[in-house]
């Protein structure tokens, strides 16, 4: 199986390289939520239909807490990343003030209490965290703090220094909640070994259906979360509704198919900085550790939404930073926190799904490089836009 998937149900095909908005759904993941989507019981009913939807439920979660190393008690069900983000923030931050990432993800930088107070965290040029600023924002003594960081990031992969900000967190007695979305399934994660104190992720960036995901939070026990919205009192009272069965056990089939059978990206994504650069392009944090699927491109001077009109006529699906902003393409605020000025709204994001093969890189390469050399036709694209 390869990343070409049909385009607008015709014979055509396009090359998928944009596996941070969604990955390619994994077979295992498809035969699981077709299995459960069978099943007619609710997971809350007492009957033996409800009873064999709870047994399915209770299996995705020891999956997941087998896979991410934590109590399956404290692995609850969400629709999504951006709900787990949130309920970690509102349900846990409590009284607390909050800092939080500059290049955090939207879901993170607008999640927190409305009555709360944010500070932000500078980023160093590469994107990475700066420890010192972290340690004197930490260190000021006012009420806890709540620290969120994701531990990759979403438009450039660059992966924080988790460690040393666990030892920080640690050290002035302050929550940490790390956005897990684009790392689970692609690093391997242990939730209680890290210090991590709650930690979100996504099915469907892992190649599972849209729909599901989880909040993980650290502890033997069941710990103390204040819901969102209560409804039945699902999820041990921590969050209400009724779970989405088939989007959960596609969930953990994915995540068990990525963990179970790595990929290792590094390569191709190599292949692209190299040709890329060679056409004129900057590549963001290629200084420091990063996911090996994803790589941050700018070409000076041509705009990004013209570049991405110009790739999709060869048929390529990249992005331009997130894809969660009603699919506008605008300003990376990610970038725009690590200095890039004007680029910062001449940047693309490649990211390479599960599946990707040779042959599609070859064709981004090729297309990319006649894109960056050929200014007359970026300028008839930036004509239309």
């Amino acid at each position: 199986m390869t990343s070409r998937i049909e385009r607008n149900n015709s014979s055509s095909d396009v090359v998928y390289l944009d596996a941070n908005a969604t990955e390619p759904l994994r077979p295992q993941a498809r035969e699981a939520l077709l299995e459960a989507a069978d099943l007619t019981g609710n997971p809350s009913s007492v009957h033996r239909a409800g009873r064999k939807a709870r047994a399915l439920l209770e299996q995705a979660r020891n999956t997941v807490a087998h896979y991410l190393d934590v109590a399956p008690l404290n692995c609850i069900f969400t629709s999504g990343g951006t709900e787990a983000n949130v309920l970690a923030m509102r349900g846990l931050g409590q009284g607390r003030r909050f800092l939080i990432g500059r290049t955090e993800h939207d879901a993170v930088r607008k999640g927190a209490p409305e009555d709360a107070h944010v500070a932000w965290l500078d980023v160093d040029t590469n994107g990475q965290v700066q420890l010192e600023k972290l340690e004197q924002a930490l260190a000021q003594e006012e009420a806890p703090a709540f620290v969120c960081l994701m531990l990759a990031n979403n438009e450039t992969g660059v992966l924080h220094p988790l460690d040393d900000v666990v030892l920080l967190c640690r050290k002035y007695g302050a929550h940490l909640h790390v956005d897990a979305v684009q790392a689970a399934g692609r690093l391997p994660l242990s939730v209680e070994n890290s210090g991590i104190d709650s930690f979100a992720c996504s099915g469907h960036k892992m190649g599972g259906p849209k729909g599901a995901g989880a909040l993980l939070l650290r502890g033997p026990a069941p710990a103390r979360l204040l819901p969102i919205f209560e409804g039945g009192g699902q999820e041990q009272g921590r969050r209400g509704g009724t779970p989405s069965l088939p989007a959960i056990a596609g969930l953990a089939a994915a995540l068990g198919a990525a963990l179970e059978q790595p990929r290792d990206l590094a390569l191709l994504r190599n292949s692209i900085e190299q040709a890329a650069v060679a056409a004129g392009a900057k590549v963001f944090g290629a200084d420091v550790p990063r996911l090996n699927n994803t790589v941050s491109l700018a070409l000076p001077g041509k705009r990004a939404q013209a570049q991405l009109m110009r790739l999709d006529l060869d048929g390529i699906c990249v992005s331009a930073g997130s894809a969660c902003s009603s699919g506008k393409v605008a300003f990376s605020h990610v970038l725009e926190a690590m200095g890039a000025g004007d680029m910062a709204g001449q940047a693309l994001r490649v990211s390479l799904p599960w599946n990707v093969t040779e042959q599609d890189i070859a064709h981004f390469i090729d297309s990319y490089t006649r894109m960056a050399q050929s200014p007359t036709a970026i300028g008839l694209v930036d004509s239309v836009v």
